[in-house]
């Protein structure tokens, strides 16, 4: 083969003379615009059959490059590289043979292949690709029409946008008819075979190490991001499927030097006016933790603004239920303003607010975007026709009025029969049931009629019915259908609420959506949040896919664990999470945390728990939340030293007080740690261990031994009151103090050459020559006084 030196121009060139008559009048202008992004010609020149780096690029090859990477397609539909250019490092996986694009039908449509093939679903592979301008040609094997990809080539990534499909020109057995719609049911319309490195972000879906990162990025709710583990690569793949949509959905491909990729995805959601994922993350707010209440009002506002501030909490996060009338799930979507405690509406709420502002704390707003209550007025006294339905029947008799059995065509096998989502919608009507049988004539039995206040009617033959979508959580509440209007009109409602002065959000029961649920969760989250003005600082979510990624940029909170097992749910909950959040360059919530009084069925909530919980969420650069209880704020006699616990983790965690080394120890689960304040009045961390069987086994007294500066410690508490404890020590060997910081020492007494120390709120006791075996054992055989 005589060799050719020939430049990117060139490729476009040769492209734009057609491919199977597709070429139009104005790709060369085309190609001529393409060059000038790219830069000058004579900097993009490749010899025909000649290596660039490793791989072999030949003339028909399709090559694709912005400044920071070189994406190498061979004619054959097959990806031969990926280069990152900072360092020329090559991002795909050597002698994997899998193509650029791959489109999947439920069952062959040309006629041909039917008869040939079993009539099932099946999946054809890209055998060929030419480049015309900015548009990429992309044909199949056995199937007939190819796909029309555009790609728009920006410096810090390039778009891929699923354009359309196009005939081949070939003898279609009618198939021309079908173009409007073609018959694909999904199309991978970009899948390379990217080599695995340290870290892969299952959210982000981004492969990446210290050097290099690789991205596939939605550009909107619509395109399905996934990839799929194989031996030494993810095979990343970009989707649209015809259920939700098929042309104008894209994917925004990232290769570049690992500390420029936030910047790129910057870009992405600044040229497709996403939410602000990558500003939110940099802000200083994102650190923050924060306040729960779900009471908040004039009356009370004092005391909770009192015990944030005593927690160290910098942001308070609002249940819109605090300020709504009906206080429960089964009102949600009435958002009707609660006129005793709201007089004014949203006036009352921004004064609020604005209060809380002036603390320095940042209010944010705890929504249930996605549900609509079982009491409100879109369930009765007539449903809306747009909740959602997860199962339909049709009637095969006509229900007459007062008929207790429905009778379906369809068999009702797995029908829903869980106490409290036994409803179907049938026309105007609910119908609870509590029974069906699985053989002909197939029948839904023990029927109540008009369900929640609505009212009974006749309904013919043929009419199609369904099973409700209530919440599985016992939430009293039903799922909004996601294809049609009516989350829309829960944002707007839920928009006027945050314009109050509201600057982040919780999108609670984020999964109660609609089927497809990687589509429709972030749809559903991204209707309410770009109708948020201005865009929250930060938020979080009960549940997310890819494209929440630029919503949810604090991940999820868990739900409240009781003290006995919180250290445990904390190890095997958030802190199994948090790596995997940081390979998706984000963080989590380590709360939501209860309060719980102690009495005779828990020891309640504790400074240990507290102080092992923030200690974890530190270790990764993580917040916690704590879930406000007035009265059992007042009520717990630890609540200041709880409180001081929080607070100082929080100020060391915002400042960035903690090195690497120190994050590192803190991932040790098994060692506990605590943060004190120490006699410079400075933040010092120690290393920690409980000693049990304290005083017998009581569980009264929680007592935990450290060392520092050659000496024991010993920080102890009683878990409700204040009571005595003997031990069995030298009172010369033993300093008590309330605290380390002040130096202040606290008076005990002697009994028989034992000591009588205070034991209530948190203490410190100083231990001079004695070891830590005989610290044990004097605490484990202590006395407990009234």
């Amino acid at each position: 083969m005589q060799k050719k030196i020939f430049s990117r121009r060139d490729f476009v060139l040769k492209s734009a003379a057609g491919v199977g008559g597709l070429a139009v009048a104005g790709y060369a202008t085309q190609a001529a615009t393409l060059e000038e992004k790219i830069g000058d010609a004579s900097t993009n020149k490749y010899e025909t059959s000649q290596p660039v780096g490793s791989v072999v690029i030949e003339e028909n090859d399709v090559v694709i490059e912005n400044d920071q990477m070189r994406l190498v397609i061979g004619a054959n539909a097959v990806p031969k590289s990926l280069m990152n250019k900072s360092n020329q490092e090559e991002c795909l996986a050597r002698n994997v043979n899998i193509s650029i694009s791959a489109i999947t039908q439920k069952r062959p449509y040309n006629n041909e292949i039917k008869l040939a093939y079993p009539c099932e679903e099946r999946t054809f592979s890209a055998n060929a690709i030419k480049r015309e301008g900015d548009l990429l040609v992309i044909k199949y094997e056995l199937i007939h029409y190819k796909a029309l990809i555009r790609i728009n080539i920006k410096p810090g990534y390039i778009e891929f946008k699923l354009e359309g499909f196009a005939l081949n020109g070939e003898d279609d057995f009618g198939l021309g008819v079908m173009m409007k719609h073609p018959a694909v049911w999904k199309i991978s319309f970009l899948q390379l075979p990217v080599k695995e490195r340290t870290y892969y972000g299952d959210w982000l879906q981004v492969v990446w190490d210290k050097q290099v990162a690789t991205n596939f990025l939605a550009t909107g709710p619509f395109a399905r991001i996934e990839a799929f583990k194989n031996k030494d690569y993810f095979l990343m793949r970009a989707s649209a499927e015809r259920e939700m949509k098929l042309k104008g959905v894209s994917v925004a491909l990232i290769t570049c030097s690992t500390n420029k990729l936030l910047d790129n995805i910057e870009r992405v959601e600044e040229d497709f006016e996403l939410a602000p994922g990558v500003k939110s993350r940099r802000r200083k707010e994102y650190r923050y933790s924060y306040y729960w209440t779900g009471d908040i009002n004039s009356t009370n506002i004092d005391r909770h603004l009192k015990y944030a501030k005593l927690g160290g909490f910098r942001a308070m996060s609002i249940y819109y239920f605090a300020f709504l009338e009906g206080k429960g799930y089964q009102y949600t979507g009435d958002y009707k303003w609660d006129r005793k405690l709201f007089p004014n509406g949203k006036s009352d709420l921004k004064q609020l607010l604005d209060k809380i502002k002036k603390e320095g704390i940042t209010p944010g707003i705890h929504t249930l975007h996605s549900f609509i209550g079982l009491n409100s007025k879109y369930v009765s006294p007539v449903p809306d026709h747009r909740l959602n339905l997860v199962q339909r029947f049709t009637l095969s008799a006509p229900l007459g009025k007062e008929d207790t059995t429905v009778f379906v065509d369809e068999d009702p096998g797995t029908i829903e029969m869980t106490d409290g989502r036994r409803v179907l919608k049938v026309g105007t009507e609910l119908i609870s049931y509590t029974g069906y049988t699985d053989d002909k004539p197939y029948r839904i039995t023990g029927c109540i009629r008009g369900a929640l206040q609505t009212k009974p009617d006749s309904h013919p033959a043929g009419l199609i019915i369904g099973v409700l979508d209530i919440s599985e959580f016992g939430a009293r509440s039903v799922y909004i259908n996601q294809d049609n209007d009516l989350q829309d009109e829960m944002a707007e409602k839920i928009a006027d609420f945050y314009d109050a002065g509201f600057q982040f959000c919780y999108y609670d029961g984020s999964e109660g959506v609609n089927a497809p649920f990687w589509c429709n969760i972030a749809r559903a989250q991204w209707r309410v949040h770009k109708r948020l003005n201005p865009q929250p600082l930060f938020a979080e979510g009960a549940a997310k896919t890819h494209f929440s990624w630029h919503m949810l940029s604090r991940g999820n909170a868990f739900d409240v664990f009781k003290p006995e097992v919180l250290k445990e749910e904390i190890k095997k909950h958030p802190v199994t999470e948090a790596p995997r959040m940081k390979a998706n360059f984000s963080h989590l919530n380590f709360g939501w945390l209860g309060y719980f009084l102690p009495d005779e069925n828990t020891i309640g909530t504790q400074p240990d728990m507290l102080e092992y919980v923030a200690s974890r969420a530190a270790a990764w650069d993580c917040h916690i939340s704590m879930q406000s209880n007035l009265k059992k704020f007042d009520d717990h006699l630890r609540t200041p030293d709880n409180f001081e616990v929080m607070r100082r983790w929080e100020e060391i965690r915002v400042n960035d007080w903690l090195t690497e080394e120190q994050k590192l120890s803190l991932q040790n689960l098994e060692q506990e740690h605590i943060l004190l304040i120490n006699e410079k009045n400075e933040f010092e961390l120690q290393s920690y261990d409980q000693i049990t069987n304290v005083a017998g086994n009581s569980r009264e007294i929680r007592a935990f031994i450290f060392e520092r500066g050659g000496n024991l410690y010993v920080v102890y508490w009683h878990i409700s009151g204040a009571k005595k404890l003997v031990l069995s020590l030298d009172s010369k060997k033993i300093t008590v103090m309330d605290s380390l910081e002040k130096k202040s020492s606290v008076a005990f007494s002697k009994q028989s050459g034992r000591v009588v120390i205070p034991v209530s709120n948190r203490r410190y006791i100083k231990f001079s020559r004695i070891t830590r075996d005989q610290v044990i054992t004097a605490f484990q055989n202590a006395i407990i006084m009234p």
